[in-house]
């Protein structure tokens, strides 16, 4: 019996080893991949998918590696992190892709705001505008696909800033 609760003791302190691991491997890039997770599920219009693209969003938000962060830049993320949760919970905990879509348009400011100050980005990042929703939203490609409107208006909008990848 003894050798059976030390064999599950070293399971769960592997386990609890790997979790530790992993969340110390997390870069600052996640949270724009989570994001882009988000912005892909509004644009094919699926509420469900969002919800869960969202939580994926949150889970990155709370595991960013804030020890890597000079002083000053763990400043600025202390002051978008709280922003980027409210909008990303409110998003995960909707059915309605247009109250998704409405957080999603404040999401994207401060994600912008957050991308620009602490340059979370390995790759290019395009800064995209609907005239329709006069809002903006950040994009991995330069093609035009508009979450706020998906399939109704899949191609309205334009680039209006690129940022260049982070060193």
């Amino acid at each position: 019996m003894k050798k059976i609760q030390i064999f599950v003791f070293a399971i769960v302190m592997l386990f609890a080893f790997n979790q530790v691991k992993a969340q110390n491997t997390s870069s600052k890039a996640d949270v724009l991949s989570a994001y882009y997770g988000v912005k892909n599920a509004l644009i094919s219009g699926d509420a469900s998918a969002t919800n869960s693209k969202a939580k994926m969003l949150l889970a990155a938000i709370s595991s960013f590696p804030v020890d890597k962060l000079s002083a000053a830049d763990k400043t600025t993320w202390t002051k978008y992190a709280d922003k980027l949760q409210f909008d990303a919970r409110h998003i995960s905990e909707s059915d309605d892709i247009m109250h998704q879509r409405e957080h999603f348009a404040k999401l994207s400011e401060n994600m912008f705001a957050a991308v620009q100050a602490i340059k979370l980005n390995n790759a290019p990042v395009y800064r995209d505008y609907c005239p329709m929703k006069k809002s903006y939203w950040l994009s991995e490609t330069a093609a035009i696909q508009n979450p706020y409107y998906g399939n109704q208006m899949l191609n309205c909008g334009a680039v209006k800033e690129t940022l260049p990848a982070a060193k």
